[in-house]
């Protein structure tokens, strides 16, 4: 079957616009990670950095607790009446999330509503987010042709790490025009109110995008409507997979990258700045890398580099967290953080389109969407939370053996299970 419906100018439309979406909507998840060390003292008034850390932290897995439910009420919706629809629904919850951060009193001033009015907003979020990557996975993975499946869907990587790095950019701008004392005080609001009016921004580009051919063919076809049973019941072994082969990954990348700032900060005693720098510019290049990594699967298929960072990963977690206990040069850090990252490309630059070629159309939103959600909301949320518990426990190297062992695991899954490029069940071109 090919893609009559859709010329290349248009398709590439569609990509970039649905990538630029998503790129906002990561922006706005992310913006709570990067500014955790300046609002973490106004929501959880606590003398200990580390304590404050752990409970901003948990609230961050909080978030992730909602996004299985997002991904099953997105991903059905997204399923039953179109990829559009699911994309258009999750930017606006999370505009909603953004602006309640933004506008919420401290603790000093409304007590313990403070921290509830924060959860309330990263449940919202996490809503959001997790109906946004299987809407926008399977929108990215069906709108590129299969010759170049792998690269275009590469791009859903790049904008949630553009989102990561649009957040840490804008943290480095705040820390150079405002002092130390302002962007305490009240700077750090400023970032979720430029998240909330980007996401209206996106939510108009979104009602303007083009619906891809598998969908429209699904409905044509009268396949059956999508639910969590149908997904169980005829697709155990794809479900099974899919959150396997995300344990590993998902946690090696918030611990690479998300995690990786309060590491050097609270471990390694680089000042805020620096650690900011560092994970700024090394994200930087591990988004370059994604599009190279996406076309090699294109050519070699998406096995090996999967394969190439489960082993990788095995070996090399361990020694570079370790190594970074010690540095105190930057330059060093920095190319240990990105031997970390670009282990971990393996994973992220193809993860999104071999979730989407294991399932047909009429249920691959909620296929990609929910074992991700609830391997994320396992592993990949809770890694902060893991890392400074371990830390708290005078134990911190029991983490970096913790995220070995889940590379592992994910491992055994890469080698037994088939190619996806060669097995594809996205059948448009």
């Amino acid at each position: 079957m090919t893609m009559t419906g859709i010329d290349p100018r248009q398709r590439l439309r569609s990509i970039v616009g649905g990538s630029a979406g998503n790129l906002v909507e990561w922006f706005d998840w992310y913006v709570y990670s990067a500014f955790t060390l300046y609002f973490a003292p106004h929501f959880f008034p606590a003398e200990d950095r580390t304590a404050q850390l752990l409970s901003a932290a948990a609230v961050f897995a909080v978030g992730f607790v909602m996004r299985p439910v997002g991904a099953w009420i997105m991903g059905i919706y997204a399923d039953r009446h179109g990829r559009k629809a699911g994309l258009t629904l999750s930017v606006t919850l999370m505009c909603l999330g953004s602006l309640i951060i933004a506008a919420t009193p401290g603790y000093a001033t409304i007590g313990l509503a403070a921290p509830a009015l924060l959860v309330v907003a990263r449940l919202l979020q996490g809503l959001s987010v997790g109906g946004e990557y299987g809407a926008s996975a399977t929108y990215l993975s069906e709108m590129a042709g299969a010759r170049h499946r792998g690269f275009y869907s590469s791009f859903q990587y790049v904008t949630l790490i553009s989102g990561q790095l649009l957040a840490i950019c804008v943290l480095l701008l705040l820390q150079t025009v405002l002092s130390e004392a302002a962007l305490d005080a009240w700077g750090w609001r400023i970032p979720f109110v430029i998240g909330g009016v980007l996401a209206l921004v996106v939510f108009r580009i979104r009602r303007g995008l083009a619906e891809t051919e598998s969908f429209a063919n699904a409905k044509a076809a009268g396949a059956p409507p999508a639910g969590f049973w149908a997904l169980i019941r005829h697709h155990p072994r794809e479900t099974g997979t899919v959150m396997l082969l995300t344990a590993g990954g998902t946690l090696a990348f918030y611990a690479y990258s998300i995690y990786m700032q309060k590491f050097l900060v609270n471990t390694s005693g680089f000042d805020r700045q620096t650690a900011s720098a560092i994970n700024g510019a090394t994200l930087f290049l591990f988004m370059l890398v994604q599009p190279l990594a996406g076309a090699l699967s294109d050519r070699i298929g998406r096995k090996p580099l999967m394969i190439g960072f489960g082993v990788a990963g095995v070996l090399f977690t361990y020694p570079i967290f370790s190594a970074l206990e010690q540095v105190r040069d930057p330059w060093t850090a920095g190319l240990l953080v990105m031997a970390a990252l670009l282990i971990v490309t393996g994973y992220t630059s193809i993860n999104a389109v071999v979730k989407a070629e294991l399932f047909p159309a009429h249920i691959r939103a909620l296929g990609v969407a929910l074992p991700y959600a609830l391997a994320n909301m396992a592993f990949g949320g809770t890694a902060e939370t893991v890392a400074l518990w371990f830390k708290q426990a005078g134990n911190e190297r029991g983490f970096y053996w913790y995220v070995t062992a889940m590379i592992a695991a994910s491992l055994i899954v890469y080698l037994r299970m088939r190619d996806t490029r060669t097995h594809s069940r996205i059948l448009e071109d």
